[in-house]
């Protein structure tokens, strides 16, 4: 079958007979959500759209520690959320295996929060990672991590980039692998899954040892292995040099040399952790000259300088200086970088004429209520008044259409932030016109469940006085319409709790509070005045359906 790249890694989870799932939707990696959402029952597996990364991580070793087989998928900025149980889980070990898909995305097409690498949380955690490059790979890496996890009882990240989660290929279909009729439970056993000291250095221990192990199957695995890219007569060969790559970048690779029509040996690393560092170390041996080939930070880079100084020290290493470390790469940069390593010159052809560019912003769709709320604020507001923007839909207000983000950091952070320039304004340091300056954070309802509870507590706690303004589109919008605590609807469409956001806001301590209809602009507008002047935490929840979502459930 054709498949995107998501599509295929959902396949190689349901190949390997894949039993538990759980996700929090974010691009590049929000289609393996959506297909198990709509799958998930007819195969006999459990899915949940969790609040947060965290929350599905949690959710994931529980089911492990009880000897269930765990998906876990996210983009690259949910690791940072679901990191802190994530660390000791690797030192338990997983009794299930456990599969975390993450989502990276070079270049930021998706992400407005940074550039993010998942690949350093590999090593910091000792996290075994391996690199698909393109969707057959996605189907048959995932399969392969399942194998590794069960066999070495530690959790496999299957890290993967925007190209590859969203190209295209024929993908070869293998056989669905029926789950285990046998009943699982969990088995107590505090020895094993209580990390408290000594025995938490015992499992340091055990797990480096792990690492290892794996180490060793990766010198002999196959997705670690050297690639022939052009073999045709009339071609150049440069036998004394060589390319390192490992995901996308052996597709930037193979295409350069094609395009250059010459051959030089590429090792492609499947295995970014623990690298097959004999495997390496054979393939620079005898080299002049290697390239790596790899997008953003040089970790494959800095790992083969270490290994050449003791098999090859005079062997000249390119990598970042002639490819950068921002955003994705480009087949050009690749022909540069290659046209370097064999000697030529190359020029990069770049158009960069100011006068040819236009200006064109994102919108909001036809229909959203987002437009109504934000030129409520634009026309009551006080011109000084400081504005804290959120991960959403509503992210567009911060472009210049509606200049409302005077910034624009993490989920759920709009209102943690508010909170700390708020009482900024409140100490001895500030100036004196700071402590009337008016400020208002928007967050959504997805983001408010994900990540902005806390915050909005510790604002009440510590006796803030910010307006938040919920935008509550009843949707997760900006991934694709996904279920979120607010709906009354589980991930697979069954019947919940509605979780309410008023009577949360209300329970955090919050005495003003109000719920709007963004349609009514008058009552927006003489609440958000109101509200404005409070001396506490005041919440207006922005409450009206998602259009896009209201017109689908009506077609």
């Amino acid at each position: 079958m054709i498949l995107l790249g998501n599509e295929a890694l959902v396949r190689g989870a349901i190949e390997s007979g894949v039993q538990f799932v759980s996700t929090y939707p974010g691009t590049p990696a929000s289609e393996i959500g959506d297909i198990f959402s709509d799958n998930a029952k007819e195969l006999g597996v459990y899915f949940e759209f969790s609040t947060n990364e965290r929350a599905a991580m949690e959710a994931a070793i529980g089911a492990s520690f009880s000897g269930l087989k765990c998906l876990v998928a996210m983009k690259n900025f949910g690791m940072n959320i679901c990191a802190d149980p994530l660390f000791p889980f690797l030192y338990t070990g997983c009794r299930g295996p456990v599969v975390i898909a993450v989502g990276d995305d070079p270049g930021c097409w998706s992400s407005a929060e940074s550039e993010e690498n998942s690949r350093g949380y590999s090593a910091f955690m000792h996290l075994p990672t391996i690199e698909p490059a393109d969707p057959e790979e996605m189907k048959e890496f995932v399969k392969i991590a399942f194998m590794v996890s069960e066999k070495y009882k530690l959790p496999v990240m299957v890290r993967f980039t925007t190209r590859v989660a969203h190209q295209k290929m024929i993908v070869k279909l293998g056989e669905i692998q029926k789950n285990d009729t046998v009943k699982t439970a969990f088995i107590k056993d505090p020895d094993r899954y209580v990390t408290m000291p000594p025995r938490v250095l015992e499992m340091k221990k055990e797990l480096l040892e792990k690492i290892e192990k794996i180490r060793q199957w990766a010198e002999v695995s196959k997705i670690n292995s050297i690639k022939q890219i052009v073999i045709k007569n009339k071609n150049k060969s440069y036998r004394d040099l060589g390319i390192v790559t490992s995901g996308i970048g052996y597709l930037y690779a193979a295409e350069a040399l094609r395009d250059l029509g010459i051959n030089i040996d590429v090792l492609k690393l499947g295995s970014f952790y623990p690298l097959a560092e004999k495997k390496i170390k054979a393939f620079i041996r005898g080299k002049k000259k290697l390239l790596i080939i790899e997008e953003l930070d040089p970790y494959i880079e800095k790992e083969v300088e270490r290994l050449a100084k003791s098999v090859n020290p005079q062997l000249q290493i390119l990598g970042k200086n002639v490819l950068s470390e921002i955003g994705e790469m480009k087949p050009e940069m690749v022909n540069h970088a290659i046209n370097r390593l064999i000697g030529r010159v190359y020029h990069l052809s770049v158009v960069d004429n100011p006068k040819l560019k236009i200006k064109r912003y994102p919108d909001f769709c036809p229909g959203c209520f987002y437009r109504l709320v934000f030129n409520a604020v634009k026309k009551v507001a006080p011109k000084d008044t400081v504005y804290g923007g959120d991960i959403g839909c509503y992210m567009i207000g911060s472009l210049p259409t509606y200049g409302l983000a005077d910034y624009l950091s993490a989920m759920g952070s709009s209102i943690g932030i508010a909170h700390g320039i708020k009482k900024a304004a409140s100490t001895s340091f500030s100036q004196a016109s700071e402590g009337k300056r008016k400020m208002i954070s928007f967050i959504g309802d997805s983001t408010f469940f994900h990540s902005g509870i806390s915050s909005l507590i510790n604002a009440v706690f510590n006796k803030s006085n910010p307006l938040i303004i919920v935008l509550d589109n009843q949707t997760t919008g900006m991934t694709g319409h996904q279920t979120n605590p607010g709906l009354g609807k589980t991930g697979s469409g069954d019947e919940t709790t509605q979780i309410d956001i008023e009577s949360i806001v209300r329970a955090c301590g919050v005495k003003n509070v109000k719920v709007v209809d963004p349609i009514n602009m008058k009552d927006v507008e003489e609440t958000i005045k109101e509200f404005l002047e409070k001396d506490t935490v005041s919440v207006i929840i922005a409450k009206r359906v998602c259009w896009l979502l209201s017109k689908s459930k009506k077609a």
